[in-house]
């Protein structure tokens, strides 16, 4: 049993109780991670980000409270206490990964997404900006998906990743053109309650033969947006918690033949953030349409 002094301190300080041992946990990107045993059972997760962008893990709790709001949606890590470098939320025991824990997830993230929000982009009864991995990402509420994707999420990351040199100009034009087509290409629906950054390693299956969801980009968006993501970078037993997810709650025709229009969003955060060949992927999805 190890209790790295340091970490067992601050975590002690937010919890108002004893940390008995500590043990780095590997896997995260961003933050650095910690395993807590406390000394009343409770074992926990720390993630600490020294200098964090303003109100990161600010938004990455308020974000983890809202999508747990839904009674018998999709199983969300609880959050235990947030300050401006690190979150602490309960462990989830991981499990594997099976067809059931897949349909029962695709069920509740269909029931998660019908909790809606009260507008595009807000995050409950607020509308503040949040992050997707360290970028920022502009939440502010319009009116229509339409405008909402193209304005705060197309957009934004496509001057970002010119700025950085991410993504040829030919891609980024066709792009463009393709932002002005968005009404009549994705039939409007209300805003759903979104994860927002919903891929496998997000997705927690845990020893309790549930999906639990960590690290959102929480919002409220098109509830195509998150099934694309899925699509976009897997998740075990996909076709079987789609059909559990169509079977809750019903997809409007098209929905596969759309999902790449939901993709540039992700594809370009990950041009911005890595480079690579995603700004050309982005590139070759919007002349397609």
């Amino acid at each position: 049993m190890t209790r790295a002094p340091l970490v067992a301190k601050r975590a002690e300080g937010l919890l108002g109780r004893s940390v008995v041992s500590t043990a780095p946990v590997a896997g995260g990107d961003i933050a650095t991670a910690h395993r807590l045993r406390l000394n009343d059972g409770t074992t926990a997760l720390m993630k600490t980000l020294p200098r964090p962008p303003e109100g990161f893990f600010e938004a990455e709790a308020r974000g983890l409270s809202w999508l747990r709001e839904v009674a018998d949606g999709v199983p969300v890590a609880e959050v235990l206490a947030v300050d401006t470098d690190c979150l602490i939320v309960r462990w989830i025991e991981p499990g594997r990964a099976t067809q059931e824990a897949a349909a029962d997830f695709g069920a509740r993230l269909a029931r998660t997404h019908a909790a809606g929000a009260t507008a595009y982009g807000a995050v409950g009864a607020e509308n503040v900006d949040g992050f997707i991995g360290r970028l920022p990402m502009p939440n502010r509420t319009a009116p229509t998906w339409a405008e909402f994707y193209a304005t705060r999420r197309v957009l934004p990351y496509l001057k970002l990743a010119r700025d950085r040199g991410a993504i040829l100009e030919h891609d980024a034009a066709a792009i463009e053109a393709l932002v002005g087509r968005l009404p009549d290409l994705v039939p409007e629906e209300g805003p759903a309650r979104l994860h927002g950054d919903l891929w496998n390693g997000n997705c927690l299956w845990g020893l309790d033969g549930q999906v639990h969801l960590i690290d959102p980009a929480a919002h409220g968006g098109h509830r195509e947006t998150d099934l694309a993501m899925l699509a976009l970078f897997g998740l075990p037993h996909l076709a079987r918690a789609v059909a559990a997810y169509a079977e809750t709650s019903p997809l409007a025709d098209g929905w596969e033949e759309r999902q790449p229009i939901h993709q540039l969003f992700p594809l370009l955060v990950h041009a911005c953030m890595f480079g690579g060949s995603y700004g050309a992927r982005a590139g070759a999805i919007a002349s397609r349409f």
